[in-house]
């Protein structure tokens, strides 16, 4: 009485005494049946039922929506119980709610188990042969004939027409007049909730309950509102198209719909139209059942950002040869709830008929493969029980694939199908003898291997990173993208690498280092699709070696770079390590922090400091060093390391301080003093390098300090001296090194 749009009513709980609920539900009615929950009860997402005073008025327990008892989306009103119930039985157990429900992944090459056919078909124990499609309650026994044509015919007054039939290889349509469109029986309904599907009305919950019994999806449309005329053609571009869900899309000329003569009624494959929505004035039906090619579904449904259980299954691609049973099921059901007549007969368009692969299948393989014999008449019996039909008395076996199955197409496949059959504890357990493959390594696994174990041994951890990246000017774009920012294939290694830094910076971590080995991708030439290119990339940033209280742990400076980079030139037989602005990390590394690697006169990659614009880096990050390199296929194998035993005569060694000009660097002062010196000579180093007061404009005093010994006795001060003297006369002739 004190609200307007709260409602007072009395429930029949089944106790015999009347309970007072207050309901605010549009579509309460006095003398229907309604799930309720009582005081006490506790509802899906823990809410708990009390009694409750509402605008002056005791309500003593809940009715409730579909959404409400978690079965359904469904919150604009009460959840209806059409029929006759029982006041105060158990829901659970009156609308048959109270039974299993397996939850099963699929992968994408299965198809055929995206439905309860596919499933059975693997449950049961004779296959095939022991599985029957119940009767429907109520079924009026009408049969539904089907003519067949080619890419053009009519039904029911309906012309229909395949204008693609590389997209839509195969269509099939039935008109049905007369129907009464309204709610489905409870037991159809029931059924679609059971498997998490919102019943809607008896004429789409036939088309879903067909799709999820053999999974072949269907589509109903309002024969009147359709017109004369279906046209399965690629979309115009810019037509427009009001999905089922309210929103107006714009299709390209790649999308194939459903049209009538004027415009499109569906996306086909993925969603129908609201032009063409059965509602409840429709009276006649043209019911659709077609195979739609699986590339332009996936390709169309990604474009307009829609999924839906027709496309999913489209996507995987659906069973050619069980096309006219879907369309005759849904009839029946149809016929069954929501009555009607067939206008005669029903229309396949099929210009491309399907016909099953045949493949070769030899006993003496199976044995050597499965490691048993098994018997021709085995094998038949094993695989005809799912679907194959094997021909027994051709030598080798000839089996044909069914449609269902798109996922064999090899004899290996069909090994695999007899052994999963046969079951996998039914094979014995001992080792049989087996010989190494005659197939000759990868020349690329060595040299893998050996750089794995090099920057293991150097702190290093291997990261495995997605090939993809974003749009770029050389980069490879996919055909099929997961996702928008993804659409193209890397070109280098060290961006994604750089990415887990940034990971592991907004995680705290501070102290990284992180090697890949992987492919990179560029535009093919002379008629390539894509070339390919087999390369190593690492990353290190932060300290040097771990943290102890006696200091602040050094960072990584070039000294690093080039020590990491020397150990990566030396394991693919690289000449030298220079300084250079190395082209694979063209934009990433900061110019004059470069370093090459090269190997003859070309530049197999290097490495520098990353800039700081390539990465997103906290306050306290470290500089961030990368390298990436070019792995050849012929990678030269490392030295074998060899024996040398300890000396047994003393060194002698000499500290040499030389002016050295600012041009000059400390490699040439290296060489030089190498090739001067003799075959005494054992080491050569720098250890002190001085500038400042009593040192020439120009120049800088460097330290070195050379070893001479000799195998065999112990060297004489003279022969020392002979050997100093015949460097310093070499460095100053060819460098203008003096002695300080």
């Amino acid at each position: 009485p004190n609200a307007d749009r709260l409602r007072l009513c009395t429930v029949d709980a089944g106790s015999g005494a009347a309970l007072q609920v207050v309901c605010g539900a549009p579509n309460v009615e006095a003398g229907q049946f309604y799930p309720f929950a009582p005081v006490g009860a506790s509802l899906p997402g823990g809410v708990s039922i009390r009694k409750a005073k509402l605008r002056g008025e005791v309500s003593e327990g809940m009715l409730c929506s579909a959404r409400e008892l978690g079965l359904g989306r469904d919150q604009a009103g009460l959840m209806t119980l059409h029929g006759e119930w029982e006041p105060g039985a158990r829901f659970v157990d009156s609308l048959g709610l109270d039974d299993a429900r397996l939850d099963v992944d699929i992968t994408a090459n299965r198809p055929d188990l995206l439905s309860h056919v596919g499933i059975a078909r693997e449950l049961a124990v004779s296959g095939v042969a022991g599985i029957d499609l119940p009767e429907f309650p109520t079924a009026t026994g009408a049969s539904l004939e089907i003519r067949g044509a080619g890419a053009a015919g009519e039904c029911g007054g309906v012309e229909v027409r395949i204008e693609d039939v590389e997209g839509c290889p195969r269509y099939t349509g039935a008109v049905v007049r007369g129907v009464r469109v309204g709610p489905s029986p409870e037991w159809l309904a029931g059924r679609l909730r059971a498997v998490g599907v919102r019943p809607i009305n008896n004429v789409v919950d036939a088309t879903n309950y067909v799709l999820f019994e053999l999974g072949q999806p269907l589509h109903a449309f309002d024969l009147a509102r359709l017109g004369p005329e279906v046209r399965i053609r690629r979309a115009r571009g810019g037509e427009m198209i009001r999905t089922l869900d309210g929103v107006d899309r714009t299709l390209d000329a790649q999308m194939l719909v459903i049209a009538d003569a004027e415009r499109p009624v569906a996306v086909a494959g993925v969603m129908g139209g609201e032009d063409a929505e059965v509602c409840a004035a429709t009276t006649n039906l043209f019911l659709e059942c077609a195979l739609f090619e699986p590339r332009s579904v996936r390709k169309t449904a990604r474009q307009l950002g829609l999924s839906t259980d027709a496309s999913y299954r489209f996507e995987r691609g659906v069973d050619p040869e069980c096309v006219p049973l879907a369309l005759r099921r849904v009839v029946e059901l149809i016929l069954a709830v929501a009555g009607g007549e067939i206008d005669g007969e029903a229309l396949d368009l099929n210009p491309a008929p399907f016909t099953r692969p045949m493949l070769t299948l030899r006993p003496d393989r199976v044995e050597k493969l499965l490691g048993v014999s098994i018997s021709a008449r085995e094998v038949e019996s094993l695989l005809g029980a799912i679907g194959f039909d094997v021909d027994g008395a051709a030598t080798p076996l000839r089996v044909g694939v069914p449609g269902f199955r798109p996922d064999v197409t090899r004899e290996v496949d069909l090994i695999e199908e007899i052994a999963r059959r046969r079951g996998y504890d039914a094979f014995p357990e001992e080792l049989l003898p087996f010989r190494p493959s005659i197939v000759p390594e990868n020349p690329m696994a060595p040299v893998a291997r050996r750089l794995r174990d090099r920057f293991r041994a150097l702190g290093f951890l291997e990261a495995r990173v997605a090939s993809f990246a974003p749009a770029a000017t050389r980069r490879v774009a996919l055909l099929n993208p997961l996702s928008a920012e993804e659409s193209h294939l890397r070109d280098s290694l060290v961006p994604g690498l750089l990415r887990r830094v940034e990971h592991n910076w907004a995680r705290g971590t501070r102290d990284l280092r992180l090697f890949e080995l992987g492919t990179v991708f560029f535009p093919g030439t002379d008629g390539d699709v894509v070339s390919e290119e087999f390369r190593f990339a690492a990353v290190f940033t932060g300290a040097r070696r771990p943290p102890h209280w006696t200091e602040t742990a050094p960072v990584f400076d070039v000294w690093d770079l080039k020590s990491v980079l020397s150990e990566l030139a030396a394991e693919l037989g690289a000449e030298e390590v220079e300084p250079g602005h190395p082209e694979v990390l063209d934009g990433v590394v900061e110019p004059g922090t470069g370093l090459e690697a090269r190997m003859g006169e070309e530049v197999a990659g290097g490495g520098g400091r990353a800039r700081a614009a390539v990465m997103d880096a906290p306050a306290w990050a470290a500089p961030v060093w990368v390298i990436e390199v070019r792995v050849p296929s012929t990678a030269a194998e490392p030295p074998v390391p060899r024996y040398q035993p300890l000396p047994e005569h003393p060194a002698a060694e000499r500290d040499l301080a030389l002016l050295v000009p600012l041009d000059v660097s400390a490699a040439d002062l290296d060489l030089v003093i190498r090739e001067s010196a003799g075959a005494l000579l054992e080491s050569v180093r720098p250890f002190d390098l001085y500038e400042g007061e009593g040192v020439p404009e120009g120049v800088r005093s460097v330290a070195w300090r050379v070893r001479f010994r000799a195998a065999d006795r112990t060297l004489t001060d003279a022969e020392v001296d002979r050997a100093v003297t015949a460097s310093l006369a070499a460095l100053e002739e060819r460098l203008g090194v003096r002695r300080r």
